[in-house]
């Protein structure tokens, strides 16, 4: 599987998300929903950038006992997105009910993954308040094991810790990234970050990129930019 710039697309109206794509006349970006987008529209905004011919990731990051997940995921599974996930922080057994409940009555589904840990997340933030007291890197393998024994395609992780997770789960498990900023931009709200090139380099295999395109003057100069420096 080829590596990807997915924009996050956190709008909070179909016409912001809309006016946005619509700059869009050659490329067909792979884009993510996530809650914003999502509970302001509902479900008929993923059909309709899905109808435009988009690649969509769903970033709802379900987190609830196993049955719950399981009948959400069936829910999702009809709307023909090509991938969603989850929190790994969930158990095994929540995230085999995921995967039950998004599989379809011919056996496929859209791609699944775990999230570690968010990027907004810092080792001292977890000890303290969320009394984790392992090592961060300890902590996103650890999830990152589950999901690949749960039968997950991969997790959400920082660039920093592709790598790793691809030494623990093989390289086939996938490495989604976000926290990835240009080298000249601003990293916002995010702690653990890179750059489009050092992600490549660490081996993600797709970035989720957000501020950088989506607040920048000519946001088709920066999606090909972010192109150019991940995918070569």
């Amino acid at each position: 599987m080829g590596k990807d710039v997915i924009i996050a697309c956190d709008f909070s109206s179909k016409q912001a998300v809309m006016d946005f794509l619509d700059k869009f006349t050659e490329e067909k970006p792979y884009v993510k929903i996530g809650m914003e987008l999502f509970y302001a529209e509902g479900p008929s905004i993923v059909k309709e950038i899905k109808e435009r011919g988009h690649k969509i990731f769903l970033d709802l990051k379900l987190c609830d006992i196993p049955n719950t997940v399981k009948k959400a995921m069936s829910v999702l599974s009809n709307l023909d997105v090509d991938m969603t996930n989850l929190h790994a922080s969930g158990t095994i057994e929540m995230m085999q009910a995921a995967i039950e409940g998004l599989t379809k009555p011919d056996g496929t589904r859209p791609l699944l993954i775990a999230v570690t840990q968010l990027t907004s997340t810092s080792e001292e933030r977890m000890r303290e308040q969320l009394l984790i007291d392992k090592p961060l890197d300890e902590v996103v393998m650890h999830y990152a094991s589950n999901a690949e024994k749960a039968g997950l395609d991969g997790v959400v992780c920082s660039p920093l810790e592709a790598g790793k997770v691809h030494d623990r789960c093989g390289a086939k498990f996938l490495t989604v990234t976000p926290g990835v900023r240009f080298a000249d931009g601003d990293v916002g709200d995010q702690v653990r970050v890179t750059t489009p090139a050092k992600a490549k380099e660490l081996g993600s295999d797709y970035i989720v990129v957000s501020r950088p395109i989506t607040a920048a003057e000519d946001p088709v100069a920066a999606y090909r930019r972010c192109v150019a420096e991940f995918v070569g």
